[in-house]
């Protein structure tokens, strides 16, 4: 095992007074040391908002499967959080099977429409479009992947019937709930965006046209039909139909850059079971989404770069800790950028890249002291195929949810939600918001004359950051973890795994660390760092862009025999366990 040299050594009782003084600082300011995790002996579900925690909570205690939950916390999300995820995006779902030991993953996302250019998000000058001219279009939305993907593992691993699961998201949209402060902030924020939608201003302004306040009560009327007619009909309600049709009139005849998507597009969406991607991790196997999401690799990339240091006998807030997360960042992201993309169109090296040797290899080029201050090159990792790919990266935004569950029988799903940015592409259809995911792809489909592995193309699914995780310990279910924030999930699951599993922090003091990662560029720190941790991560040769940094964690984690569970405090989730 390698170790840091000796002089940082002579410094680590000094720092780690000034480490434990700031993490107690970020707690305190955010509230979380006042707080207690939830516990259960049995079972535990935590997503980003109450009301479909306490309906994923319902249908465990009714003796719902873990895919049980999810569908109904899937179902109340679109009502409550139309903003950040719903049955108008995509989702990629993680699960595991105590019974069998197997881990299966669902990939629900978007596909681009037939009609789709390479190129439409190219200007006439030849230059990229903007991210708001791009986003708030018809071009921008994909082809939704959620509700098929949620019927593909209810098929698989469902006990309750499939029209139960949707009772409480159409309670709620039938008798409506107050819009919580972080709801109605940002309905102010993006007012521009979202009244020049009629429908979309419709919902989210008052007759008079302001946008509708905190505590006030929403109805969604129309949404509360959409899930009656997935509940009765299954994932065809939604491909087909009155839904399907309305889907097709939001994207064709949008305000901005109409979208070419059309009723066979929605007929033809196929949800996809995939193999997960899984490597070790101490006494631990890690478990996540393979491609089209660079997620599960680059978490594995990242931890298993960082494994050979005693990451568990440092302070939570230690720069240590920081320093060794953003510089595994970087390779992780070089590699993710060049070669990831949709395995149905691109040869993508999976193995290779956690493979334990490369990543041993690779590691001997991470600096344990300073920072390499430049953006590292992507590896050749084996079993690659072909000249390495050029990239170009696009804005990846933090929008999204993140699910964490463990049902009674001891099976586990890691599901992130997404409508790709906040609000998504601004365009609602039958009450529910539509993604604009296909900006999630390179907005150049060429770079010096070569194709771009992330490229546009009909029928395609973008890459994706999302990195919904499961932890087994042996045959037990050791954590569940994922984030929100766009192309920052990486950093954000990475962050967590290492304080809950290498550092022992229950979820409440995991997910309230101050965030610090690298996408192979500066060092991002959010603002509620203390200074001084700032100060040591510059004088380690760290470019520090210190910022608001949006996420969504949630989190399991088992201790002692219990399950204790927490969700991020940016947010307004919370966990619910017996």
């Amino acid at each position: 095992m390698r170790h840091l040299s000796d002089s940082n050594r002579r410094n680590h009782s000094l720092r780690r007074g000034v480490y434990a003084t700031a993490l107690l600082a970020s707690l305190i300011a955010t509230g979380v040391a006042a707080q207690q995790d939830a516990k259960g002996a049995r079972f535990m579900v935590v997503s980003a908002n109450a009301h479909a925690t306490e309906a994923g909570h319902a249908v465990l205690k009714a003796g719902g499967s873990a895919v049980d939950a999810a569908i109904a916390v899937q179902a109340a999300l679109t009502v409550v959080e139309p903003q950040s995820s719903g049955i108008g995006g995509g989702l990629f779902l993680v699960h595991y099977d105590r019974k069998s030991g197997k881990v299966t993953t669902y990939d629900g996302r978007e596909t681009a429409p037939a009609g789709a250019k390479p190129d439409q998000f190219v200007g006439p000058d030849g230059k990229p479009l903007s991210f708001r001219e791009a986003s708030t279009s018809g071009i921008a939305v994909g082809v939704p992947g959620a509700v098929r993907a949620l019927e593909l593992a209810h098929k698989a691993h469902g006990r309750i019937r499939w029209p139960d699961l949707f009772k409480p998201g159409m309670a709620l949209a039938r008798d409506g709930f107050d819009i919580n402060p972080r709801l109605a902030a940002q309905i102010l924020e993006d007012k521009a965006n979202l009244e020049a939608v009629q429908e979309t201003k419709d919902h989210f302004f008052l007759p008079d046209g302001t946008p509708r306040p905190a505590g006030a009560r929403l109805f969604s009327p129309r949404l509360g039909d959409a899930l009656a007619r997935i509940a009765a009909q299954g994932a065809d309600g939604f491909y087909t139909g009155a839904i399907a049709r309305d889907i097709v009139e939001a994207v064709t005849k949008a305000p901005k850059r109409p979208g070419s998507m059309t009723l066979a597009d929605l007929a033809d969406y196929k949800a996809v079971e995939r193999p997960p991607v899984c490597a070790p991790y101490r006494a631990y196997r890690l478990c996540g989404m393979g491609p089209p999401s660079s997620g599960g690799i680059a978490v594995i990339q990242i931890l298993g770069l960082i494994e050979p240091y005693p990451l568990g006998a440092m302070a939570p807030g230690d720069d240590r800790v920081a320093h060794l997360l953003a510089e595994a960042g970087r390779f992780a992201f070089a590699d993710r950028d060049h070669y990831v993309g949709d395995p149905g169109f691109v040869s993508v090296p999976t193995e290779g890249l956690i493979d334990r040797r490369y990543i041993a290899d690779r590691s001997l080029n991470l600096d344990s002291l300073k920072a390499l201050g430049i953006a590292v090159p992507p590896g050749e990792p084996p079993r690659r195929q072909g000249a390495l790919p050029p990239a170009h990266v696009g804005p990846e935004m933090p929008g999204t949810s993140h699910v964490s569950i463990v049902d009674g029988e001891g099976n586990a799903v890691a599901m992130t939600v997404t409508i790709e940015t906040i609000f998504g592409s601004r365009l609602m259809a039958h009450g529910f918001l539509l993604n604009n995911q296909l900006t999630d792809f390179s907005f150049l489909p060429e770079v010096d004359g070569r194709p771009v592995a992330n490229r546009l193309a009909a029928g395609k699914r973008p890459r994706s950051s999302m990195a919904p995780t499961v932890v087994l310990e042996g045959e037990t279910v050791k954590a569940v973890a994922g984030s929100a924030g766009g192309a920052r999930i990486i950093g954000h699951v990475a962050r967590t795994l290492v304080a809950l599993l290498d550092q022992n922090l229950a979820p409440k003091e995991a997910l309230a660390l101050p965030h610090v990662l690298n996408r192979n560029g500066p060092t991002e720190i959010e603002k509620t760092a203390d200074k001084d941790f700032i100060a040591l991560m510059e004088a380690r040769g760290h470019k520090i862009s210190v910022i608001d940094i949006v996420s969504g964690l949630t989190a399991i984690v088992r201790k002692d025999g219990a399950l204790l569970g927490g969700a991020d405090p940016r947010r307004d989730g919370i966990a619910l366990g017996e």
